[in-house]
């Protein structure tokens, strides 16, 4: 705990590193939590508080601190503030415990890429050539992390972060140990994947990068050997856009890199129900792919992929659809 205490500098940061030693006794990484906490930690210290105490008029005020969070990041700041106020006061601090406000409906519709716009994606990226006057690009890694991450559902940023000493292609998995919610997680590979990675390998360790081959080296990184940033990736994403004739619509409406992902979950349900699964049985399966927490952040996926296939429609098991009612509103 020594270390983490370093990353807290108010007087909050005793009940702080408190708060995340409970949380992580609970198995939970926290990593979120963690983060927001360096936030109010900030906030704290730059007021000068001066005892370990939070009252109305602080919350009050660091309310006007967040005007530009959407809806969905205050509540969750709420919520932690509610969480760790309500600690505290368990520990013997008269702290105010705010209200939370009202939770805020997730009405973001992800882009949602056709079998043809993915196929026509793949088409051009395999078509780029590499000049090698350019050191830093992305290009060289590029049709093995977009093939990566339609297939497998995963983040780029959980790409990225790859060494090779994660990646198991015998097996057929790849081993993330850096994932949004804190937990570790197996994703497994299909053969055209295999196919693929097992291409970009011989050809990367070509490259005059020092020990490229090394357990501890990033998989992907850009030619003069330095990590790939997801920067880069989207940079380069944009350029196939703008080639295969996809409309960029902007202002977070797509389509992003991430929307890999969402298409990745929506073509998987489409496939699993081609194959004679009922959606809802596939939703425990599609949800432990993505490495979600809970069915919940899951569901919307069945009510995208019913809509977007309307053959789908009335296909799924009444039992399964009592069950999961709430997907059918």
């Amino acid at each position: 705990m020594s270390n983490q205490s370093k990353e807290f500098k108010s007087i909050l940061a005793k009940q702080m590193n408190l708060f995340l030693k409970m949380k992580r006794s609970g198995g939970v990484k926290a990593i979120t939590t963690q983060w927001l906490l360096s936030e109010f930690d900030a906030y704290a210290y730059s007021v000068g508080l001066s005892s370990p105490f939070i009252t109305k008029e602080f919350i009050s005020n660091w309310h006007y601190t967040c005007l530009t969070n959407s809806p969905r990041t205050l509540y969750a700041k709420y919520s932690l503030w509610r969480e760790l106020t309500l600690f505290m006061r368990h520990n013997g601090y008269d702290c105010f415990v705010p209200q939370l406000p009202k939770c805020p409906s997730n009405d973001f519709i992800p882009y949602i890429f056709t079998h043809e716009q993915i196929q026509s994606i793949f088409t051009y990226i395999d078509c780029q050539k590499l000049h090698f006057n350019n050191m830093k690009t992305a290009l060289f890694a590029m049709p093995a992390i977009l093939r990566m991450l339609y297939s497998t559902g995963m983040r780029v940023t959980e790409a990225l972060s790859l060494k090779n000493e994660d990646i198991h292609i015998c097996e057929g998995y790849l081993y993330l140990g850096k994932t949004k919610n804190g937990y570790d997680r197996l994703v497994p590979i299909c053969e055209s994947l295999k196919s693929v990675l097992e291409d970009y390998i011989k050809n990367r360790n070509k490259l005059p990068v020092r020990g490229v081959t090394l357990p501890g080296h990033f998989f992907f990184f850009k030619p003069n050997g330095e990590p790939l940033t997801s920067i880069l990736v989207y940079r380069e994403f944009q350029k196939i856009l703008r080639l295969c004739e996809i409309p960029y619509k902007g202002g977070n409406h797509g389509p992003r890199v991430h929307d890999l992902r969402h298409t990745f979950a929506v073509h998987s349900l489409e496939q699993m129900w081609r194959a004679g699964m009922d959606l809802y049985t596939a939703l425990p399966i599609l949800s432990a792919c993505l490495g979600h927490c809970s069915l919940h952040a899951t569901e919307r996926y069945v009510r995208l992929t019913r809509e977007m296939y309307p053959e789908i429609e009335g296909a799924s098991s009444a039992n399964n659809a009592f069950i999961y009612s709430n997907i059918m509103k």
